[in-house]
């Protein structure tokens, strides 16, 4: 009998044993836990049922499932200060969540929204009724809260609903010039949203990390970071981390977003592990503003080749020697993975040098080739890149368009 040990084959037969296993359990058990959260009665839904019903000035507010951003825009200018403010206070989920709203009234309408959700966390820890667990994640999410008030946050985007969603503004997003977007992947939700340890782990730390860096690289351009946690990413690495339920659904919110963004700045993304799906299956529906789309740690964009993501921005990747994703098998098996590999020669992204990262999660740690890499793409100074190899193909064909004003 012919061994097949540490073959290739033997592994890509284990991998499909697994991929049967899962159908099993998808057939069981996923179909239904996705299904039952439909027809949810939330929050963000109750306020913009609200404000679907609401009038301003003896007119209609106008409806924001078919209404574009722009009609929005031009709808909110032609009120006055007073009639704007009064609509955050009304509806403030559903004005703060309202692509099109200015970003200024949006950051104002969340922090309404967001000091009502503290004031019913504030209640929910004081609920003798709930157990000592309950009490303690009530706290939690209400310092959580607290935090995300503070004078000088702007939170674009919130929903208290599930384990919540979040995303935050770095930087002046209406004059800026150049905008970043980081994409995170599994497991972030309000309460990773941002740490004290391990800081750069999260989308707070990592945007902060890429804001300043972008600052160093050229001070005279003017950018805005933006940590988007507004989609429900998968928990752990479970059967939503291996399918692309969660990325469709957090594609289309990463399109609207960035669809909705004020001004004609280019736009990067930066997506780090899951959020590196998310933005693959988003790339055909991307405006042509989005010039640039960076991976980091990715087990895939659920296509073959970077040509197939049927986008015009520049597609990149990085990932470090340690980085336990290179294991993972890169394949696409009846909507089971997530293809290939991007870091692959055969798949045509421009590979970036990760010097410096440790791990899964080390790319926008300070000091990193990564995070360099990160704020010259941000910035628009391409060929200041390193590459991953020698060759430095990875800037072939590229021009800078920022290295002047750094010399």
């Amino acid at each position: 009998m012919t061994s097949f040990d540490s073959t290739p084959q033997l592994n890509v037969w284990r991998m499909l044993l697994a991929l049967a296993v899962v159908f099993v359990m998808l057939g069981t058990t996923g179909w239904t836990a996705v299904r039952s959260h439909r027809g949810a009665s939330t929050p963000l839904a109750a306020s913009l049922s609200a404000w679907e019903r609401g009038h301003i000035g003896g007119h209609r507010l106008p409806d924001p499932d078919e209404t574009s951003p722009t009609r929005l825009g031009r709808f909110f200018a032609s009120l006055d200060a007073h009639q704007r403010a009064r609509l955050a206070a009304r509806y403030p989920l559903a004005v703060g969540n309202m692509n099109g709203a200015p970003v200024s009234l949006r950051y104002r309408a969340n922090r309404i929204a967001i000091d009502q959700a503290r004031r019913v966390e504030l209640k929910r820890m004081r609920d003798n009724r709930l157990s000592a667990v309950g009490q303690h994640d009530a706290s939690r999410r209400m310092h959580r809260y607290e935090s995300l008030m503070t004078k000088e946050r702007r939170i674009l985007a919130f929903d208290p609903m599930g384990s919540g969603r979040v995303a935050e503004v770095f930087g002046n997003l209406g004059r800026a010039e150049r905008v970043s977007v980081v994409v995170p992947g599994v497991d972030t939700d309000l309460l990773t949203f941002q740490r004290t340890e391990r800081r750069y782990t999260a989308p707070v730390g990592m945007a902060k990390a890429l804001y300043r860096a972008e600052h160093e690289a050229n001070p005279r351009t003017r950018t805005a970071v933006i940590a988007w946690a507004d989609y429900t990413t998968p928990s752990g690495l479970g059967m939503d981390a291996a399918t692309g339920i969660r990325a469709e659904e957090g594609a289309v919110r990463l399109s609207a977003l960035v669809r909705a963004l004020p001004g004609r700045s280019g736009v990067a993304l930066y997506c780090h592990s899951y959020g590196s799906v998310v933005c693959g299956v988003a790339a055909r529906a991307l405006p042509a503003r989005v010039s640039d789309i960076a991976v980091a740690g990715s087990p895939g964009m659920r296509v073959e080749r970077a040509a197939q993501l049927r986008t015009s921005a520049r597609v990149w990747a990085v990932r470090d020697a340690d980085d336990w994703i290179e294991d993972i098998p890169h394949l696409e098996v009846g909507g089971l993975g997530h293809g290939a590999d991007p870091m692959s020669s055969e798949f045509g992204a421009r590979v970036l040098s990760a010097r410096g990262a440790k791990g899964h999660t080390g790319y926008f740690e300070p000091g990193t080739d990564s995070l360099r890499n990160f704020a010259e793409i941000g910035i628009g100074a391409y060929r200041a890149v390193r590459c991953a190899h020698k060759d430095d193909v990875c800037r072939k064909g590229l021009s800078g368009t920022a290295e002047a004003g750094r010399a």
